[in-house]
């Protein structure tokens, strides 16, 4: 009984063998052009990285950004070679379940990471439309500072103060940004008061005849002073004037030196910038003398001598 077994058992073995080496040596010639079909997609992939980065190099300075889409581009590739060499194996059904099952999954990941997602889409547009680059002076969502790196889900700044914000693409992308860097210049805008007394025609000739002498400031583009009100204790004004500018101490430094240039001339020409001045009026109505409004008679008003 036990020998029958044995015998069946081998020949259901031996059977099967036999039916695997069959069946190997009727698919190897798609074995042969399936690894044809891996290789060459791969080849293709590798070639199309190549043609990806010269394309995008002259879009765009952001190696991140080249990086990713090129290895997008290439895996694309060769996964498309690997559905097809599945096909030409037989394997549809294999095919078909990861088809269906990538699609889930990436609807999942959808839901699960949408700012992720809304982030690194708005990185590429930035990449690609390239508002500000590496070392631009922007402000943002009311950040300023330098840029330091742009990566595919946060944009980097140091403020002036010395630390790194990390702020989300998708914000950067949504909210409105100035980038002070792009034109080179910057205006400065001076404010100042000078006492009633004062000659307004001679302080608007002073003030901008020292403006004009400070270094840096661009007399091409025009020197603007306008008195703009009445103050409590002077008269304000206004200047402006515009600045050579790609980083900040070049803004502060013209500014500064303005400022003492402005007081050193105002010194010379007994120009006075005055104090805040508090008038004090104990009357019902303004503008009577104090010592009419103090009681004459009363004991603990008695001049003493001495």
């Amino acid at each position: 009984m036990d020998t029958i077994d044995f015998n069946e058992a081998y020949e259901i073995v031996a059977g099967r063998v036999e039916e695997w080496i069959r069946t190997f040596f009727e698919m190897l010639p798609n074995f042969v052009v399936a690894l044809f079909i891996l290789i060459f997609f791969y080849a293709l992939g590798r070639f199309a990285r190549k043609i990806v980065i010269k394309l995008l190099s002259k879009i765009t300075d952001n190696k991140t950004i080249i990086s990713l889409l090129e290895t997008i581009i290439g895996i694309s590739i060769l996964t498309i070679g690997i559905f097809i060499a599945l096909t030409v194996l037989q394997l549809d059904g294999a095919v078909t379940s990861l088809l269906a099952g990538a699609g889930i999954i990436g609807l999942a990941l959808g839901f699960a990471f949408q700012d992720i997602a809304s982030n690194f889409i708005s990185g590429i547009i930035l990449s690609i439309r390239h508002p500000f680059g590496i070392g631009d002076i922007i402000e943002t969502n009311e950040f300023y500072g330098v840029v330091e790196k742009l990566n595919l889900r946060n944009t980097i700044i140091r403020t002036v103060t010395g630390q790194i914000i990390y702020i989300p693409n998708k914000r950067v992308f949504e909210n409105p940004l100035q980038n002070y860097t792009t034109t080179g210049l910057r205006r400065i805008d001076l404010a100042c008061g000078i006492s009633y007394g004062d000659d307004l025609e001679k302080v608007r000739d002073v003030a901008l005849e020292a403006v004009k002498k400070v270094d840096n400031v661009l007399n091409n583009k025009g020197i603007e002073f306008y008195y703009d009100e009445f103050g409590s204790s002077s008269i304000n004004f206004k200047l402006r004037f515009w600045v050579k500018f790609r980083t900040n101490p070049e803004f502060w430094s013209a500014r500064s030196e303005a400022i003492i240039a402005i007081k050193k001339a105002f010194d010379e020409n007994d120009i006075m910038i005055p104090f805040p001045i508090r008038t004090l009026d104990f009357g019902i109505r303004g503008g009577e003398k104090l010592n009419s409004m103090l009681p004459q008679n009363r004991p603990d008003f008695i001049n003493e001598p001495g």
